[in-house]
C-alpha cells in the first residue's frame, strides 16, 4: 500500500540530506573559466596596445623637437645677450682699464643671471655678483678653453638650477666675458608639456580602449548571429539559418554555416525517418508474431516440454521485441518533437500513487515530504512515462523497486525511485542513459536498453534531468528533477 503519512519522518530526514548531497555530487560538472581572455577582450587589449605604442612614439618626438627648439631658442637669445654684453664691456674697459669692477657690476643681465670678466693681462676675474656667484662655480675646462680664446657655450647646473653659461673671447682688450643665463622657464616649460603628454597618452590609450570595446561589439556581431544560430540548432529548431550579408568575406562564412546545417539536418531528418521506418515497419509483422505466439500458447499442451520450453523462449523474445519496437517508436518521437506537451496543474504526490497503482505496483510505498507545497505545472503523461520506466527497469534488473520517493531540491522537486538491486558503479552512472547501454548487472537481463534513455528524454523535456546514486540500502537510486513552475508560466 502507499503511504505519505508523517509516520516516516526519519526516511524523510534521510532523503531530503540524500537529495542535496546527490545534487551536488552528480551535478554536470563546472566548465573551468580558461585564463585567456575572450576575443572581444583581446580585441580591445591589441586595439589599445597598438594605440599607446603609437601615441607613445608620437609624443617622445613631439617632446624631443620641443625640447631642442626651446634650448636652441635660449641658446641664441644667450648668445645674442652675452656678445652685445661683451661688446660693451670692450667699449668701456678699452679707454678706463682700472674701472673694469665696476663696469662689470654695473652690466644689465637677465634676471637671476650672473656676469664674470677675466683680464688676460692681469690674470684677474671681475664678478659681477662674488657673493653669490664667481668663476669658481664655472667648470674648469670651460673657463681655460674660454681663456685661451675658444669661445663656447655650456650648460650648468648652479644651486640644483640650470643655467645657459656663454664665453665671448674679447682679444682687443686681452679679456674673456663670461655670462650665465637661467633657463628655468624651459625646464618649467618642458616639464608641463611632459605631464601634458603623459596625460594625454593615458588619456587617449583609455578612449582607444572604449572604441575599441564598441567597435569590437560590430565586429563580433556576426559571430553572436552564427553562435545564436548554432545553439537554436542545437536547442531542436534545425531549419534555422544565418541571413545573408553584404561583407563578401561574412557571406563566405554564412554560405559555410548554411551549407553545413543543410547537410546536418538532411542527415538527421534521414536517419529519424530510417528509424521510425523501420520501427512502423516492424510492428506489423511482430503484431502477426505476437498473435501467432499467443494461439500457440493457446494449444500448449498438446505440445511435448521440450517445444513448450520454446514456445516460451520464443514468446518472450517477441514481447522483448515488440518492446524494443515501441520504445524506439517513441524515441523517434521525441527526437522529433512531434505533438505538444499538455500542461496541466497536478498535485505531484497523488499523481505518482494513482500511476503506481494503475501500472500493478500499488505495492511500492511511496514517501513524501512535500506536503501541500507539491503542486507542478505539467504534463502528466511524461511523468508517467518517466515513472512506469523506473519501476520497470527496477523490476526486470533490480529485483522490484523499494520505494517511490518526493522530496525537494531548492526550486526542483525530486522523484526518486529505489530499487533492491546491487546498485550502479560510478564508473557506468553517466553511461546508462544512453541509448541500448545496459549496467553490468544488467547484461543477462530483459529489457531493449532504451528505457532509462527515454526518462532522459523525458526530463530534458520537462526541463529538469535524470541521473543515477546509491540509495540508504545500497541499491540504485535513479533521480528525476522537475523544476517549479508557476501556473501562469
Amino acid at each position: 500500500m502507499s503511504s505519505s503519512r508523517a509516520s516516516t519522518a526519519p526516511v524523510l530526514l534521510e532523503l531530503r540530506h540524500a537529495g542535496r548531497v546527490t545534487e551536488t555530487q552528480h551535478a554536470p560538472p563546472l566548465q573551468l573559466r580558461s585564463l585567456r581572455p575572450g576575443l572581444r577582450a583581446r580585441i580591445v587589449v591589441y586595439f589599445s596596445l597598438a594605440t599607446l605604442i603609437g601615441v607613445v612614439i608620437l609624443s617622445v618626438v613631439t617632446f624631443a623637437a620641443t625640447r631642442n627648439y626651446l634650448l636652441d631658442q635660449a641658446t641664441s637669445s644667450a648668445k645674442s645677450q652675452a656678445i652685445a654684453n661683451a661688446q660693451l664691456v670692450r667699449s668701456l674697459v678699452g679707454t678706463a682699464r682700472s674701472d673694469a669692477g665696476e663696469v662689470v657690476t654695473n652690466l644689465r643681465t637677465e634676471t637671476g643671471g650672473y656676469a664674470v670678466l677675466h683680464l688676460g693681462t692681469e690674470d684677474l676675474f671681475y664678478a659681477q655678483a662674488p657673493l653669490r656667484f664667481t668663476q669658481s662655480n664655472l667648470p674648469a675646462s670651460f673657463v681655460s678653453n674660454a681663456i685661451r680664446g675658444v669661445s663656447g657655450v655650456q650648460r650648468v647646473d648652479f644651486n640644483d638650477r640650470p643655467f645657459e653659461a656663454v664665453a665671448v673671447a674679447i682679444p682687443a682688450i686681452d679679456a674673456t666675458y663670461f655670462e650665465v643665463f637661467p633657463i628655468n622657464d624651459v625646464s618649467d616649460t618642458l616639464g608641463t608639456i611632459r605631464s601634458t603628454l603623459v596625460a594625454a597618452v593615458i588619456g587617449i590609450t583609455i578612449v582607444a580602449g572604449l572604441i575599441g570595446f564598441l567597435l569590437s561589439g560590430n565586429v563580433l556581431l556576426p559571430l553572436r548571429r552564427v553562435t545564436a544560430a548554432a545553439k537554436t540548432i542545437a536547442e531542436g529548431a534545425l531549419g534555422t539559418r544565418l541571413e545573408a550579408e553584404r561583407d563578401p568575406d561574412l557571406q563566405r562564412l554564412v554560405t559555410s554555416f548554411n551549407g553545413m546545417a543543410d547537410a546536418v539536418q538532411e542527415r538527421i531528418e534521414r536517419e529519424e525517418r530510417f528509424a521510425s521506418d523501420v520501427s512502423h515497419e516492424l510492428r506489423s509483422p511482430i503484431t502477426s508474431l505476437g498473435a501467432a505466439v499467443d494461439v500457440l500458447q493457446g494449444r500448449a499442451d498438446e505440445l511435448s516440454d521440450r517445444n513448450r520450453q520454446a514456445l516460451e523462449i520464443i514468446a518472450a523474445q517477441v514481447r522483448r521485441f515488440d518492446r524494443t519496437v515501441l520504445d524506439l517508436l517513441e524515441l523517434s518521437r521525441l527526437d522529433a518533437r512531434a505533438g505538444q506537451d499538455q500542461l496541466e496543474e497536478l498535485h505531484l504526490t497523488s499523481l505518482v500513487e494513482r500511476i503506481a497503482a494503475r501500472h500493478g505496483y500499488e505495492e511500492v510505498l511511496v514517501v513524501s515530504d512535500l506536503g501541500g507545497d507539491d503542486l507542478v505545472l505539467v504534463d502528466k503523461r511524461r511523468i508517467e512515462r518517466v515513472l512506469v520506466n523506473l519501476l520497470d527497469n527496477a523490476r526486470d534488473h533490480a529485483g522490484g523497486a523499494s520505494e517511490i520517493l518526493l522530496s525537494t531540491n531548492d526550486d526542483d522537486l525530486l522523484l526518486i525511485v529505489d530499487d533492491n538491486g546491487p546498485g550502479i558503479g560510478v564508473s557506468e552512472r553517466l553511461r546508462i542513459f544512453e541509448r541500448f547501454a545496459r549496467g553490468t548487472a544488467s547484461r543477462n537481463s530483459v529489457g531493449s536498453g532504451l528505457g532509462l534513455a527515454i526518462v532522459s528524454e523525458h526530463a530534458s523535456a520537462i526541463g529538469g534531468r535524470a541521473y543515477v546514486d546509491t540509495s540508504p540500502s545500497g541499491g540504485a537510486r535513479f533521480v528525476v528533477t522537475i523544476p517549479r513552475l508557476d501556473a501562469e508560466a
